[in-house]
């Protein structure tokens, strides 16, 4: 009896020994996906407009990197504040942690070379080979043409430097032990020809990462055959808000949209054609969707998105897109 106690103690001294140098090499072992590329961006007016349309319309960096108000529909960035960060993600929005976003005007990337700027967005490793939370969706990013990712650089470069110092991320367990093992080797695709609706639609959804947001998640992880059905929740001050189904589904998702009523419903929200951001009461709907900024897509690239998302499977899920939260309710009954 002696002997069988002895040898579980040891089988369970090797198994929790293996364990440990398993958690320590994620640990520390992890992310390696080797050094930032030596490269330098010689910017050209072209190509810092490319990135400006990029950072601000597509790929939206700016959204997350600047301060946003949300006492206005949508949350339009505050002006002055553009890539200063520090905006707040917490478990309250369904994350595993808490989050801000970093300052990327040169006050904050100032001393990062552009080799560590290009890991950072296409690989998920920051200048002191830490590993980004997917947060700023890196692994989509490392599919796009390395020539847009070196314009977005360019163009970050151009910024108004903002002093700011946003607080530190704290990730909760497991999630900083994962979080090591999401970087990779980016694996850069050309960028196809705008001619090409049905290509080019699918390069712009994957840049704007539009399935991170419209694809519903358990424990951080897509559900299979949920892809762009939306339900994916958010919680906010004042209620519960929830991506919208844009799947082809004809009775729940865009199935019976025209494109030009798709393209419509962007530029309904567009400052260059005369709107301006309403103000929100508590208890009034509010989304995450930051339609200005996706306003200022070209009706070709808003066009070629419509195309592409003609062809995903529909998926039959009725989505509630804002459910008030408590406090807006009472706010709602006394008024």
């Amino acid at each position: 009896m002696k002997k069988v106690v002895r040898y579980v103690g040891i089988g369970l001294t090797v198994v929790l020994v293996g364990i440990g140098g398993v958690l320590a090499y994620v640990k520390f072992g992890l992310p390696n996906v080797g050094p930032p590329p030596a490269i330098t961006v010689k910017a050209t007016p072209a190509q810092i407009e490319r990135g400006r349309y990029l950072a601000n319309h597509v790929n939206i960096c700016m959204d997350c990197h600047s301060t946003r108000d949300w006492s206005l529909y949508a949350g339009p960035p505050v002006a002055g504040t553009m890539g200063k960060g520090g905006e707040r993600f917490g478990p309250e929005m369904g994350f595993p942690g808490v989050f801000y976003s970093r300052n990327i005007t040169p006050a904050g990337i100032g001393k990062w070379t552009d080799g560590e700027l290009f890991r950072a967005i296409t690989a998920g490793v920051d200048h002191d080979g830490k590993a980004l939370f997917p947060l700023m969706p890196h692994p989509a990013y490392g599919r796009m043409d390395t020539e847009d990712v070196k314009s977005i650089i360019a163009y970050v470069r151009t910024l108004q430097p903002i002093a700011n110092k946003p607080p530190a991320t704290t990730l909760d367990f497991p999630m900083n032990f994962i979080v090591n093992t999401i970087p990779q080797q980016p694996n850069p695709q050309p960028r196809p020809d705008t001619t090409d609706a049905l290509a080019y639609g699918g390069y712009l959804v994957n840049a704007a990462s539009c399935s991170d947001c419209h694809t519903k998640r358990e424990n951080g992880t897509p559900i299979a055959g949920m892809e762009f059905a939306g339900g994916m929740e958010f919680g906010m001050p004042d209620g519960m808000v929830r991506s919208a189904n844009i799947t082809p589904d004809p009775e729940t998702g865009l199935g019976r949209w025209t494109k030009e009523a798709f393209i419509a419903r962007f530029k309904a929200h567009d400052p260059a054609r005369g709107y301006t951001p309403l103000a929100v009461k508590p208890g009034e709907k509010q989304t995450l969707m930051p339609w200005i900024m996706y306003a200022g897509m070209t009706e070709n690239d808003l066009g070629a998105i419509y195309t592409y998302l003609r062809t995903l499977k529909p998926v039959r899920n009725q989505v509630v897109t804002f459910t008030p939260g408590p406090v807006a309710k009472q706010t709602i009954a006394a008024n």
